[in-house]
């Protein structure tokens, strides 16, 4: 019964391996060359468009770009199948469109896929997620263990808890179930942040 549920929560979802996460584009972060007017974001656009509609979807892409990255804009009727649960799908789209349009080393452009302020919201909502996990970690001196994630979404945690004096936060884990560890060095027992605490984080926009 629970397999049939998570099957049925994935359907229509692109996954990738976590270890594939990122890929090519990280190269792109650093801004290779590439500049407004060489062609990636109408190459990225079509492609994207082309995914879209062989998924079915009832969607629009929009474009726009400086030179340090191009921003892909999902919008319409199926804008939040697009999405996906926590933004899977949206981070699978991304991690295609960021493996085609950068398949050559030069000119490289980082590809960013996103729907109205889906990835803003998201993000706001880690942050205080992590600050709100963090400051129950030194409260009760015990470890606090987040869901699994996401790489992007790891990355987020991490960053925005950096510098919070007395936890240090790690990955555990592999693959899809790979997970973030709060830690005040302070007590060995862990505390499992249940589902309800980031369902809000996990609704289609």
């Amino acid at each position: 019964m629970g397999d049939d549920r998570k099957q049925n929560e994935m359907e229509g979802a692109l996954l990738f391996d976590d270890e594939d996460e990122g890929g090519d584009d990280r190269g792109a972060r650093d801004g290779d060359g590439g500049h407004p007017g060489d062609g990636r974001a109408e190459e990225a656009m079509e492609f994207l468009s082309g995914v879209l509609r062989r998924m079915g979807l009832d969607a629009r892409v929009t474009v726009r770009e400086d030179a340090a990255r191009v921003v892909l804009d999902v919008s319409g009727e199926d804008a939040g199948r697009a999405i996906g649960k926590k933004g899977m799908t949206l981070d699978a789209l991304q991690f295609l469109a960021n493996k085609v349009v950068n398949r050559f080393p030069e000119r490289r452009r980082y590809i960013i896929v996103d729907s109205g302020d889906y990835r803003e919201r998201h993000d706001q909502g880690l942050v205080s997620l992590a600050k709100r996990e963090a400051k129950r970690a030194l409260d009760t001196g015990r470890i606090v263990t987040l869901e699994p994630m996401p790489a992007r979404d790891r990355r987020l945690i991490h960053l925005s808890l950096a510098k919070l004096a007395g936890v240090s936060t790690k990955s555990n884990g592999e693959g899809l179930g790979r997970r973030d560890i709060l830690d005040p060095d302070l007590g060995p027992e862990p505390v499992l942040v249940a589902e309800g605490a980031q369902a809000a984080l996990g609704r289609d926009a």
